[in-house]
């Protein structure tokens, strides 16, 4: 997971830091660059970033420009373009030639191949929807679970169609060189080598049938109708809850993939975050329900049992099967967190609910071999790591 603007508190210690002093003068060179005229930025403020990027707000001291008092400046430590900062900069592109109640996100002002820069709106001190999940107030959790949904779905229905801008955009910045849905090699990946970890890890067979099932899933990743924008990493920690609704933030992965394998962040749910606790009986169905309202005006096949739900079956079990390989305790290793800083459940927990979850579903849809392999797996992560494997609620509702 990619750490953003919204995810890590401030560095408190007085030294001057290299690179946010170096990240401001960046942004000062691109607004220069980009308005033609001085722009003085003072004030950096860091907000955390991560090993490949520093983040900081700026107050935005002397401009003869009509420009917002603060700003969000991020910059890439690598410098060329690479292609987070390539997918980041088109994604802010995209909405930012949309108009403001169709943007979901920060507004951006200027950027910088050269010198890995992206300069954007400051959506305040906003809590994110972890914030919320991991504070005490349970009914304010929901309200966020619920507008995070229909955000989602309101990205989705907004972005549809939009592909072939999205691509013109990529070609200017990239030449080409960056392309597609990132997952589409990862993925996969995961699936094809996820049999032989489960026999070595846990003795678990997985029957050719089985694997095959879980390899036609791959099908999410080519061509389909059901196609819109993507920030790929919709970790609860990735977007603000602001006055005018959630903003996603972090498109590091951003893209046009098939919508199903977002939406199936609310059913698993959040399968490749650090914070994936277990939600109450009815959530995950009342935020699909959220999300579904919003897409179905753009889609209306959707609104079908019989068409949405085969295909998010199919996501849910692609999701389950590559977050199983990324995260299984290999032989030998400790079961861990699955983020050693941040609040997170032990690795065999947090796997445990989704083979459970995904065995009722499977049930549900008829998909008996798939549900007897999701129990087998389930048996042996008890066996294994148990024999408690409950999943606990998030703080909000505990």
């Amino acid at each position: 997971m990619s750490v953003d603007i919204a995810a890590d508190p401030p560095d408190l210690d007085d030294t001057p830091n290299p690179a946010i002093h170096e990240a401001v003068t960046a942004a000062e060179a691109v607004l220069r660059r980009r308005y033609g005229a001085k722009i003085q930025l003072a004030e950096p403020e860091d907000l955390g970033g991560s090993k490949f990027s520093t983040v900081v707000r700026v107050r935005v001291a002397a401009t003869p420009f009509s420009l917002p008092r603060t700003l969000v400046v991020k910059r890439y430590e690598q410098p060329t373009p690479s292609e987070a900062f390539v997918r980041e900069a088109v994604s802010y592109q995209l909405f930012t030639a949309l108009t403001a109640d169709e943007r979901m996100c920060p507004e951006l002002y200027a950027h910088d191949g050269a010198a890995g820069v992206i300069v954007i709106e400051d959506l305040g001190r906003a809590p994110t929807l972890a914030d919320k999940l991991l504070g005490d107030d349970a009914r304010g959790a929901e309200r966020a679970l619920l507008s995070w949904a229909r955000s989602l779905g309101r990205l989705h229905a907004t972005t549809a169609g939009r592909e072939a801008d999205f691509d013109a955009l990529m070609r200017r910045l990239s030449a080409a060189r960056v392309k597609g849905d990132p997952l589409a090699v990862n993925g996969p990946a995961a699936i094809e080598r996820l049999p032989q970890l489960l026999e070595d890890a846990l003795n678990v067979r997985t029957p050719s049938h089985v694997f095959e099932r879980a390899e036609r899933t791959r099908w999410l990743l080519a061509t389909s109708r059901h196609r819109a924008f993507s920030p790929s990493d919709l970790c609860p920690d990735n977007n603000l809850i602001t006055s005018r609704g959630v903003r996603f933030l972090d498109f590091e992965g951003g893209c046009i993939r098939n919508i199903m394998l977002d939406a199936a962040y609310l059913r698993v749910p959040f399968p490749s975050c650090w914070c994936a606790f277990a939600l109450p009986a009815g959530m995950t169905d009342a935020m699909f329900a959220a999300w579904r309202a919003e897409v179905r005006v753009m889609w209306p096949d959707l609104a079908d049992d019989s068409v949405v739900l085969p295909r998010m079956l199919d996501a849910q079990l692609f999701w389950v099967w590559a977050s199983t390989f990324w995260f299984l305790p290999r032989p030998g290793e400790p079961d861990g967190p699955l983020d050693s800083h941040l609040p997170s459940p032990r690795r065999s927990v947090a796997l445990a609910a989704r083979w459970q979850h995904l065995c009722e579903e499977a049930k549900r849809a008829g998909a008996d071999a798939v549900a007897e392999h999701a129990a087998s797996v389930v048996d042996a992560l008890t066996r294994k790591f148990g024999p408690d494997l409950k999943l606990p609620m998030y703080p909000a509702f505990r």
